[in-house]
């Protein structure tokens, strides 16, 4: 790969400064200018004209780069594109004309980039990206996406590209100071926070010792009574009289207990297995002997109105996830 001459490096490193291009970024710039003089030199571009550029970003397309990374490589040679030609030498030559900066030549001011008010629509669409390849939850990514938009919502709309540790630690603080969050809600958004700058943004956390933390404070919960929850369920109908028994005495979520299929029922060995839970994670619990009963009965109840509906033409039935559309 060619290498970028020390003169052209010294002053495109002035340059980079004078953008207020934070210093943690300057070696991803500096790797797409490479980039760019390697990629001149090989397919015969001349490495000081503009129009070499749109070339440029057309091949990391190509190369299924991301709209991040095309972006941040634009700007990287937008910037370069302010040395003057005389100062980008060969790497072969030893003698070096003085460097000037045109004065008269502006960078393609529609992808600079902006301290406020820029847009992060290719941040949460990267950030949506991430969420499914890891098949977490849509609880998790409207979670992820709230802490983001409130974080860009701190930072003015600052680009995210210039987003620095201090940014995150002065929303933290601000949480914590200001807001007077909870201990756990500051842990949320802290984690989501990592999980955007590690995996959308591709950069790692700095040290946050400094950040003040919201206290945990000792909760004793609130456990209703044996004649509370039976005087709840007395005002229940069915079938939701049901779903809370099943809630309560079977330990689930609610998104568990909606999500039970009739092959997760064992009535033989009074086990239930719930599939997907939170994490991802499976796991069986005991069936109380008392709603086994009102369980088949609902079963029956089922099987006859689904019977009614093949005789009136409506065949089939809702199919989860992703096994609806594979049948």
């Amino acid at each position: 790969m060619k290498q970028i001459p020390q003169p052209t490096k010294v002053r495109y490193d002035a340059l980079l400064a004078q953008h207020n291009i934070p210093k943690k970024f300057h070696p991803h710039y500096l790797k797409w200018l490479r980039y760019y003089l390697d990629f001149c030199r090989k397919y015969n571009f001349k490495e000081s004209d503009k129009k070499s550029l749109p070339h440029f970003i057309k091949k990391l397309k190509a190369k299924k780069q991301t709209d991040q990374q095309q972006n941040q490589a634009f700007n990287a040679i937008s910037i370069f594109h302010e040395i003057e030609p005389v100062a980008i030498e060969p790497v072969n030559k030893n003698k070096t004309a003085p460097f000037k900066i045109q004065q008269d030549t502006k960078p393609y001011s529609i992808e600079k980039r902006q301290i406020t008010n820029a847009s992060w629509m290719s941040v949460y669409k990267d950030l949506k990206a991430e969420i499914n390849i890891r098949q977490y939850s849509p609880n998790t990514l409207k979670t992820y996406t709230g802490w983001a938009r409130k974080l860009q919502n701190f930072t003015k709309s600052k680009d995210p590209q210039l987003l620095v540790d201090s940014d995150v630690k002065d929303f933290l603080t601000y949480l914590a100071v200001d807001c007077k969050v909870a201990a756990s809600t500051q842990n949320q958004a802290f984690n989501a926070l990592l999980f955007f700058f590690r995996h959308v943004m591709k950069n790692e956390f700095g040290e946050l010792k400094d950040i003040p933390r919201a206290k945990r404070k000792p909760y004793i919960p609130a456990v209703l009574s044996r004649e509370e929850i039976d005087a709840i369920i007395a005002r229940l109908k069915y079938p939701y009289d049901l779903i809370v028994k099943l809630l309560y005495g079977c330990g689930l979520r609610l998104f568990e207990c909606m999500n039970l299929r009739v092959k997760d029922l064992n009535f033989d060995t009074g086990i239930l297995t719930v599939h997907d839970g939170k994490g991802k994670k499976d796991r069986t619990v005991p069936l109380p002997e008392k709603i086994i009963p009102e369980l088949k009965d609902h079963l029956e109840s089922v099987i006859n109105l689904h019977q009614e509906d093949l005789k009136s033409g409506y065949a089939g039935a809702f199919l989860p996830n992703r096994i609806e559309k594979k049948y």
